[in-house]
């Protein structure tokens, strides 16, 4: 019998072994026999695969780390040779594809479709012989512990199955906002799967809220100016048109994502912006061609599933006909960033080029509330429409920054070091003190959340001033160069100004605080001898107290003013322990 691999990571692999039991399983699912009804238990789901992996030679199970329910989190490897390490996956040069599902356990419409997916093509020759080209990875669950909470009652606008997980994890992470800053197990476990697949093109399973229409799936691929460069391009002419094609000769209509809050889609809608929190915008740091697959949460189960059954597929036959361009346009990535000189990190809606769309709608109109004393939304499905509407797709860059040759980052940051490992970021250490010249970043500013969010009190809107400075960096510190395969996660997690990055994340907070201070009984006579030997400080600060009413009417901020000029005042306040290395 061929044996279940589990891979824990403090170990380099294990071997199965590879002689196969003659399949007598009929390996019907749950799905199937409640006629599209119901959803498996955790268990069940991973029962199924080790069923499927006992019996195959081409399919393997493995573990990888934990998560913060105590049980590993799994994967599932099809390879028509059959895998039997960890080293076989690292090393495969095949199409290879990751399928996710589960981030959302109540959204259990992938891990259905990922089950009946590999059951057929395992079971299936001719399809065998299509895919031999392709390996396939599989998360059947990836929040565990959301999956083992299971409810009916907690997706109140979902129509099926008739019991399934909840949304948070075992901690209450929403583990799609957590793949930047990484604070569950989860998402340590998943970076680990991630880079030991390296997928050139990942999907993330997902079911929609928000307005009413008429199709029953929707995909939200990655934001293609984001991901910029040939990628990008590929992905919005060539990724997209395919996949809406295939489906279309299904007889299958899909859309993308329905993006709208607060309105209705036909007066438009633009493209979800993916940032690194997200699924997507994480994996498109490594170059890898994303996309979410959205079902509609007032369809019945069994369409929803259905669809995203036939969307891997579809998804699976585009991954294999243009796998040796794809690796081509990742293993250029890089090449293109450096070459570019610079990297955008924010964007706006470009609002004069949207895209066309024959959307498929239902009219809506608002009706008195039967709860409140207000009204409500109310779309008719007695009045479908098919209209064009505008889609806002494209994003223009409004902020960019100059790429440097290196970061250095001072050690005793731990929990970004360890997230840099986490991620593959090559890096080495100051082997002795070393001196030279540096760009120093200082917050100018910022604004923070006053609701916490995912057990952060996020930052936002962060600015820096720059300084060039000759800096002493200590034995141990760290230097990462950028011109390597995570140089998008290192830009948007180091550079302060990014959407996610790890200042505002909440990671370099400490730096926030002043630490020392002033009497100011004790430092009015240094204030004043300061002043007389710097006038163009003493004019500065007369200038500020004449145009700056409330600057002119709080003595202490004056005398904070000409502190924060001398040597008192400490180097470190709002210093960023990330230095930026250039060729000056």
């Amino acid at each position: 019998m061929k044996k279940v691999c589990y891979f824990i990571s403090f170990l380099l692999l294990f071997s199965c072994n590879a002689t196969k039991k003659k399949n007598t399983t009929e390996f019907k699912t749950l799905f199937e026999k409640s006629e599209g009804t119901e959803t498996p238990e955790y268990k069940d789901v991973i029962a199924f695969y080790t069923a499927l992996a006992d019996t195959y030679s081409e399919v393997a199970l493995f573990s990888f780390g934990q998560t913060d329910a105590g049980e590993p989190l799994h994967l599932v490897v099809y390879s028509a040779e059959g895998i039997y390490n960890i080293n076989e996956i690292r090393d495969s040069k095949k199409n290879t594809l990751l399928i996710n599902n589960g981030i959302h356990p109540g959204e259990s419409d992938g891990i259905d479709a990922s089950m009946l997916f590999l059951r057929d093509i395992v079971q299936n020759d001719s399809l065998k012989e299509n895919y031999k080209n392709t390996l396939i990875a599989i998360i059947p669950v990836y929040n565990v512990g959301g999956a083992l909470n299971r409810n009916t009652h907690s997706r109140a606008n979902q129509n099926g199955p008739k019991a399934y997980g909840f949304r948070g994890n075992a901690r209450n992470f929403d583990l799609n906002r957590d793949f930047i800053k990484q604070d569950t197990k989860n998402a340590a476990a998943f970076a680990e799967i991630f880079h030991t697949v390296n997928p050139d093109v990942f999907i993330d399973n997902h079911v929609s809220n928000g307005a009413d229409y008429q199709y029953a799936i929707t995909h939200l691929f990655t934001q293609h100016n984001k991901l910029g460069g040939d990628l990008g391009e590929f992905l919005e002419t060539q990724m997209r048109p395919s996949l809406e094609q295939s489906l279309k000769e299904k007889g299958i209509d899909i859309t993308p994502y329905v993006n709208v809050w607060g309105t209705t889609p036909e007066a438009g809608w633009s493209q979800f912006y993916d940032s690194p929190r997200y699924s997507t915008g994480y994996t498109t740091l490594f170059n890898t061609l994303g996309m979410m697959v959205e079902t509609h949460m007032l369809k019945p189960y069994k369409t929803r599933v259905e669809q995203t059954y036939e969307l891997l597929f579809s998804m699976l036959d585009f991954t294999e006909k243009k796998s040796n361009e794809i690796k081509t346009l990742r293993k250029n990535a890089v090449a293109q960033i450096v070459a570019n000189k610079t990297y955008p990190l924010h964007y706006k809606v470009d609002k004069k080029h949207p895209t066309i769309l024959r959307f498929k709608g239902y009219e809506a109109t608002t009706l008195e509330s039967k709860v409140t004393n207000g009204s409500r939304l109310f779309y008719d499905r007695m009045l479908p429409f098919t209209k064009d509407v505008n889609y806002y797709n494209n994003y223009i860059a409004t902020k960019e920054i100059k790429l440097p040759e290196a970061y250095i980052l001072q050690q005793g940051w731990h929990r970004v070091v360890t997230r840099l490992q986490n991620n593959n970021i090559e890096f080495t250490r100051f082997k002795t003190d070393t001196t030279f010249v540096v760009e120093v970043q200082h917050i100018k500013d910022y604004k923070t959340r006053t609701k916490a969010y995912e057990g952060h009190y996020l930052h936002y809107n962060t600015t820096v001033v720059k300084t060039k400075k000759r800096v002493r960096f200590r034995k141990g510190d760290l230097y990462i160069p950028t011109r390597q395969n995570g140089i998008r996660y290192l830009i948007e997690t180091l550079e302060a100004e990014g959407v996610d990055s790890f200042f505002n994340w909440n990671f370099f907070d400490t730096i926030l605080q002043q630490k020392e201070g002033f009497s100011g009984y004790v430092f009015e006579e240094v204030a004043a001898n300061f002043l007389r030997e710097n006038p163009a400080i003493k004019i500065a600060l007369e200038e500020k107290i004449k145009t700056d009413e409330n600057f002119a009417n709080n003595p202490r901020a004056q005398l904070s003013f000409v502190y924060e000029k001398t040597l008192h005042y400490e180097n470190a306040h709002l210093m960023l322990p990330v230095f930026k290395a250039y060729s000056f």
